[in-house]
């Protein structure tokens, strides 16, 4: 298993060179980039910014993983939208969002964005799922030409009412049946499995290709009350190679006190 960091822990240091350099310096494999603290709209990301990124990380030995917080920015975009118009726009972002994944060396792409997903009132869930399906196909040649996989997140039902657990977004990764299809957990977006944590990481074990690792209170791993032990042996026990990209919603310590924390934390259950 390989250590991640997502940029937006960093978002204030408007320095992605800094902030490689620094990921490097303190352990970490690799760093996952969050498009929106580049440039509201991915395609407003010019070439020579993306030949910088790869460029610095080259030099830190540091890999691209991919992209996450992928529909915070751009407005327009909606993947359960009953409007054709708007999901042949949300279609072609991801596109663009896969040729940026790709261009930057990175491999994964994580599907989150519950604003942006949600059945809204008056579609039922399953013209919301088949939506869902006809954006997700369009998208899949070209994230299969970058050698991108895009990860469908599970999210709590205090966050989504669509793709709400990760049985429900298995079901969606079955119909799609693409190998650049795949899933994601989160230890905080976990909270309402039945099953709990470790459960359903090992019966989802096929599927899994990355992981977020963070607390229920929205802090990074270590910082609140869940114990990762049995979710990095839960890990350990289906042969995951992947990363564990520490992912956080509150800030407040400081991108230094998180990253450095977050990193020894996970290391202890070496």
């Amino acid at each position: 298993m390989k250590y991640g960091i997502c940029s937006e822990i960093f978002k204030d240091w408007n320095d992605i060179g800094r902030t490689i350099d620094y990921v490097k310096q303190i352990g970490y494999d690799g760093l996952e980039i969050a498009p929106f603290t580049l440039s509201k709209y991915v395609t407003d990301i010019p070439a020579s910014t993306r030949r910088e990124i790869v460029s610095r990380a080259k030099q830190a030995d540091l890999e691209i993983l991919g992209i996450h917080w992928v529909l915070v920015g751009p407005d327009g975009m909606y993947l359960t939208h009953p409007d054709p118009e708007v999901r042949a726009r949300t279609a072609q972002y991801l596109i663009d969002l896969a040729h940026f994944c790709g261009d930057v060396g990175g491999h994964i792409m994580v599907f989150g964005s519950p604003k942006q997903r949600n059945v809204m009132d008056g579609v039922s869930y399953q013209q919301a799922f088949d939506y869902a399906v006809e954006v997700f196909e369009k998208a899949m040649p070209t994230f299969a030409e970058r050698g991108v996989t895009l990860c469908m997140e599970p999210l709590a039902t205090t966050e989504t009412n669509f793709c709400k657990s990760a049985a429900e977004t298995v079901t969606l990764i079955e119909r799609i049946k693409h190998p650049n299809f795949q899933l994601l957990l989160d230890t905080k977006a976990m909270t309402d499995e039945v099953e709990g944590r470790p459960a359903t990481i090992r019966k989802h074990a096929k599927y899994l290709k990355h992981y977020h690792a963070n607390d229920a209170n929205l802090e990074g791993p270590g910082f609140g009350d869940v114990d990762f032990a049995p979710i990095f042996q839960a890990l350990r026990d289906i042969n995951f190679t992947g990363y564990a990209s520490v992912e956080v919603f509150k800030f407040e310590p400081g991108p230094e006190t998180i990253a450095t924390k977050s990193l020894e934390y996970m290391r202890s259950f070496n």
